[in-house]
């Protein structure tokens, strides 16, 4: 039975009208695709000398961000990394999109819903100085530094948004689903924009240690970064972390059209589901997936045969990339449309990585121009796929893509993306 909640209006009445990436691959959309496209990783080998030499071989690190650009000077010591990161970019979208609130929406009809594991690095650093210094060590401003929902609270603040806020915590499906929670929120004409995305800042020893303890990083590639993400491939062992943010602008179409503003996409559909199987691994037969690919196609009104791409979720681990293959060649059959993973260039950036995925898989319908996945040298058996490899494939004439996050916990979250139906479409 489907879910009223993603059934499809009848309109394509949502569009990306804005978007701001911080990756280890850039922080613009022709940094991040010229970087897709060309192979250029954003992976390299943890400094020598940092708090993370002997946890990992690799990681995806983005730029540094200097914080007075989204911040007050006294406040900037206030906000974990992952904050930061979030501010530039949203406050990157919203001026891709050309809004200014209370001149270009009703600070009432804006909602912001930005997601993520929150500033576990902030509770580790404060942990340290209350063990070496006592309870007086322990900063009061702790909570407003590093819980999830302060991101979406600082956005909110900076921007004058004053409608709904929220902060969605499902693991790496995190980013993906606030995407999701925004179009619903938008086709209830509870929102007339809502700025959506997710921001991770995982790189801090403790997290790096849990995730190499339980052997889910990548192994045996010290002297070669760049090529131990390799989603799909033969000799993929394990993920590469990495760090980074991903906000969209949703917005009504009528709205956008009111306002004379350009649209990158439409939001058609999303799908949600459930593995109900374990805490950390997929259902081996990939059904869950299925389902929600599945429930994403009715919520958009479109057919398999519709896909021109699928931005799989790919994290480069033995398990997961075989079952969400399993998944997609049960719903697309035998002739799937063409897939591939951008985990292998930027690392897995956890819930960020549906937001980027997104964004990429936007400009790839836009442009006709498909991202490979890097590193598929000896494509594994158990996920034969139509694979995007060994170079960008053009793929003229395509109208619809999806997207893929699914996280611990079981959490699946798909999305699909069409050709922008506003009156103007923006130049990509």
């Amino acid at each position: 039975m489907s879910d009223p909640r993603h059934t499809n209006t009848g309109r394509a009445d949502v569009v990306v009208s804005g978007m701001g990436l911080v990756t280890p691959v850039g922080s613009s959309a022709d940094e991040v695709m010229a970087a897709m496209c060309e192979g250029r990783s954003g992976l390299v080998r943890p400094d020598a000398d940092g708090p993370l030499a002997g946890s990992l071989e690799t990681a995806g690190f983005a730029a540094p961000i200097d914080p007075t650009s989204v911040l007050p000077a006294p406040e900037t010591r206030l906000v974990d990394r992952y904050i930061v990161m979030a501010m530039r970019a949203a406050a990157d979208a919203l001026a891709d999109a050309g809004i200014e609130v209370g001149r270009d929406v009703d600070p009432y009809r804006i909602g912001v819903i930005l997601s993520g594991n929150g500033g576990l690095a902030t509770l580790e650093a404060q942990v340290v100085l209350r063990t070496q210094r006592g309870r007086l060590g322990v900063s009061p401003y702790l909570l407003p530094a590093m819980l999830p929902n302060m991101s979406a609270a600082r956005v909110a603040i900076r921007h004058g948004i004053r409608g709904y806020s929220s902060s969605i915590s499902t693991a790496c499906a995190a980013g993906a689903q606030s995407v999701g929670e925004g179009l619903r929120l938008l086709r209830a004409d509870e929102a007339d924009v809502v700025v959506v995305g997710c921001s991770e800042a995982p790189l801090f020893p403790t997290l790096v240690d849990t995730f190499g303890n339980a052997r889910a990083l990548a192994r045996g590639w010290a002297d070669d970064p760049t090529g131990a993400s390799r989603p799909f491939d033969r000799r993929r062992n394990g993920l590469v972390l990495g760090e980074g943010a991903g906000v969209l602008v949703l917005e009504r179409a009528e709205h956008a059209d009111a306002r004379g503003a350009a649209g990158y996409a439409d939001v058609l559909g999303w799908g949600a589901t459930n593995d109900a199987h374990h805490p950390t691994t997929p259902r081996p037969d990939g059904t869950g997936a299925a389902a929600c690919m599945r429930q994403a196609l009715r919520s958009a009104g479109v057919a398999p045969g519709d896909i021109g791409y699928v931005n799989a979720h790919g994290t480069s681990t033995r398990l997961g990339d075989q079952a969400e293959a399993l998944a997609i060649r049960e719903v697309f059959g035998g002739d799937t449309p063409p897939v591939s993973s951008t985990k292998a260039v930027t690392g897995h950036l956890l819930g960020a990585s549906g937001v980027v995925e997104s964004a990429v898989s936007v400009l790839a319908l836009r442009r006709g121009l498909l991202p490979p996945t890097h590193n598929l040298d000896d494509p594994d058996p158990a996920c034969e796929l139509d694979h995007v490899r060994k170079g960008p494939r053009a793929a003229p004439g395509i109208s619809h893509v999806m997207s893929n996050s699914f996280g611990f916990g079981g959490h699946n979250i798909s999305l699909v993306y069409g050709l922008p139906s506003t009156r103007l479409a923006r130049a990509v």
